[in-house]
């Protein structure tokens, strides 16, 4: 049986425990504020460019058009952009990107598509490796939360930029979880190559 001594150095113990996990609490409240005002304050913009870019996809003539815009006019290899994050303990954050990739990676091949992947993020790439490791044109990490840059948007549109002009691919489509709140998130698949014509970006 502990000794009296023993039980009030436990309880000690607990207490500066309950400290350092409530300074932790508070940090990370912190942040997720911060990434969150991030997020909400640049969703307008990028609602309102991407009801440019889909406007100017409906009206564009194929034959003159750039086609980054509305395509090659094939349809036979397709360039999946996965975005997940480079840690775990967020729920199922991660668990979602993962299987509606895996999914979608099934229907096209499916339908008798290639499918490449790129990989930006760390656990989806690290559970996807095995079965769908030979798809990877690429595997990126560090490019998360509140460090991120135009400088790495810019790296990974640059890659997909090139390799369509190269031919490697028709068609672009990113995966990735659209914010809804600190505990929701929706699995979106967002087509980049050709623009979605039509499509409404409004909540």
């Amino acid at each position: 049986m502990p000794s009296l001594k023993d039980l009030k150095t436990r309880i000690n113990s607990v207490k500066s425990t309950q400290k350092i996990t409530s300074a932790m609490k508070m940090v990370a409240a912190a942040k997720l504020r911060r990434a969150q005002d991030s997020a909400e304050k640049g969703r307008p913009y990028a609602d309102r460019m991407q009801q440019i870019v889909n406007s100017l996809a409906s009206k564009a003539d194929p034959l003159s058009a750039p086609q980054l815009l509305v395509g090659n006019g094939k349809d036979n290899t397709h360039l999946l952009v996965v975005i997940s994050a480079d840690r775990g303990l967020c729920g199922g954050f991660n668990g979602v990107i993962t299987r509606q990739t895996r999914t979608e990676v099934a229907r096209l091949r499916g339908e008798g598509k290639t499918v490449k992947l790129l990989m930006v993020g760390r656990k989806s790439a690290d559970a996807l490796r095995r079965e769908l490791g030979d798809s990877y044109i690429d595997s990126l990490e560090g490019i998360q939360g509140t460090a991120v840059e135009y400088a790495d948007a810019a790296s990974i549109g640059e890659t997909v930029r090139n390799g369509f002009e190269a031919g490697e691919f028709d068609v672009c489509t990113v995966i990735f979880n659209k914010f809804k709140s600190a505990i929701s998130q929706e699995v979106t698949l967002k087509r980049l190559i050709p623009a979605e014509v039509g499509e409404d970006t409004q909540d």
